[in-house]
């Protein structure tokens, strides 16, 4: 049983201290764009993936994104937004990295769109610019200029979803919310939704300074600030009502994952254990409080709850599979 969140998630900071697309075989270079739009470009990296990169006029910089292609492509098919962790893919820590999607996804019909950029950000817009950070417009990116890129470049249905781990779990959450209609459904794997509370502030501060080295009222202003309460989707819950939700997280209990058959490097395993241990069962007593808002607000939602388990890859690909015929029915893949 989870006692105290607070002294948990305290626990893991002080360890954890529209366009064309180009052909298949262009150089992923991008040319200039014009005010106010966004040019892809792509460079094939198998029979059904690529790299692209979409310029992002909010954010004036080009953003490095992977995309894997549907089976059939004769046909319209929906798209995943798939979201990396804190890291936001530009280190090792990445879904095309650290799991099997390229395999999973190679005998189903649908895009998958996954950003390689946005560390330490929580994909949202940032009220101010960050020393270190820089300027940061991630929901107008993926929630505005992405998807009309994305539509326009591939044969799609004009259906999406949206996934995303860990910080990112958080940030699928408030895109549904800020666009909705966008999204038919969610995936929230190991997130703390309570952005607003202690709890998540401090979760969020372990983030985005304690990791990103960036100010976190830079992103929703001072911590008393409204803007927090708008980006925190226990208090938004209502929002939510309408889509395809699946939430889950484990209780950090170690799992069959956290051995050595699994993870063989004997510091990487305790780390895994230790940190990832503590920080899932704080994102299961936020898991917890978010379905027991949507319950009391009478909005439906798969709710996964593994007896056993830390915050890392191998449990998030068992999600994903677990989460994927949920996701997919809602998007017609």
């Amino acid at each position: 049983m989870i006692r105290s969140p607070r002294r948990l998630v305290a626990a893991a900071v002080s360890i954890a201290a529209g366009t064309a697309l180009l052909a298949s075989t262009a150089s992923p270079a991008v040319t200039s764009a014009a005010p106010g739009t966004s040019l892809v470009s792509s460079t094939s990296t198998g029979a059904q993936s690529a790299d692209i990169v979409v310029h992002s006029a909010s954010m004036n910089r080009n953003i490095p994104l992977s995309v894997l292609l549907p089976k059939n492509r004769d046909k319209p098919a929906g798209v995943l937004y798939l979201l990396n962790g804190a890291g936001g893919g530009e280190d090792s820590a990445s879904w095309q990295a650290k799991t099997d999607i390229k395999k999973f996804f190679a005998n189903k019909n649908v895009y998958v769109i996954t950003p390689m950029q946005g560390a330490y950000t929580y994909y949202t817009d940032w009220v101010n610019a960050d020393k270190k950070l820089g300027v940061n417009k991630w929901s107008t990116f993926l929630g505005k200029e992405l998807p009309s890129v994305v539509d326009s470049t591939y044969k799609t249905n004009g259906k999406n979803s949206i996934a995303g781990i860990s910080s990112s779990a958080t940030s699928v959450l408030n895109l549904a919310i800020e666009h909705k209609g966008l999204y038919k459904s969610v995936g929230s794997y190991s997130g703390c939704a309570s952005s607003s509370s202690d709890m998540g502030m401090m979760y969020i501060r372990m983030v985005v300074k304690s990791r990103g080295g960036a100010d976190p009222e830079n992103m929703w202003g001072p911590y008393e600030g409204g803007q927090w309460k708008e980006h925190d989707p226990i208090v938004n819950a209502a929002k939510l009502k309408g889509l395809s939700l699946y939430l889950s997280a484990a209780t950090g209990v170690p799992g069959k994952y956290d051995t050595p058959a699994y993870t063989p490097d004997p510091d990487t395993l305790s780390d895994q254990i230790v940190v990832g241990g503590t920080i899932e069962a704080a994102t299961r007593v936020c898991t917890e409080m978010l379905a027991s808002k949507l319950a009391d607000l009478h909005i439906p939602a798969t709710v996964d709850r593994p007896a056993a388990g830390s915050h890392s890859w191998h449990y998030w690909q068992d999600q994903l599979h677990k989460s994927w015929p949920q996701l997919a029915r809602s998007i017609g893949a």
